[in-house]
């Protein structure tokens, strides 16, 4: 892995389909910006990807600085209130359900192949 102290918003493509549907109904085309307004360190996700997994992360992932991005962006957040106030939206999967919902799909995909 590279920085994990990057700080991301992470979401859930669904809800991000949801918002463009919603954009298309629209009488006039605008610029919105689709985030859930949080962010959460790539350390965070290894934690409770693991975790969901019954790992403990620091036992599986390493730093390669090969990985570091020289100019890295440290913290990414967007701000949805145009998209909330304008087309009524807003996220409805929050991080650590995010996370386990990839977990719990990879987990079960893994599963078939052994089968």
């Amino acid at each position: 892995m590279g920085n994990l102290d990057a700080r991301r918003d992470w979401g859930y493509a669904p809800d991000y389909v949801e918002a463009m549907w919603k954009m298309l109904q629209e009488s006039e085309a605008d610029d919105y910006v689709i985030a859930t307004h949080e962010t959460h360190t790539v350390k965070e996700f290894c934690e409770i990807a693991f975790a969901r997994a019954g790992l403990d992360w620091k036992d599986h992932v390493r730093v390669d600085p090969a990985f570091v991005r020289p100019a890295e962006v440290d913290v990414l957040i967007g701000d949805p209130s145009k998209a909330k106030r304008t087309l009524g939206w807003q996220p409805t999967v929050r991080f650590k359900q995010l996370v386990e919902l990839m977990v719990d799909a990879d987990l079960e995909r893994l599963k078939a192949t052994v089968r």
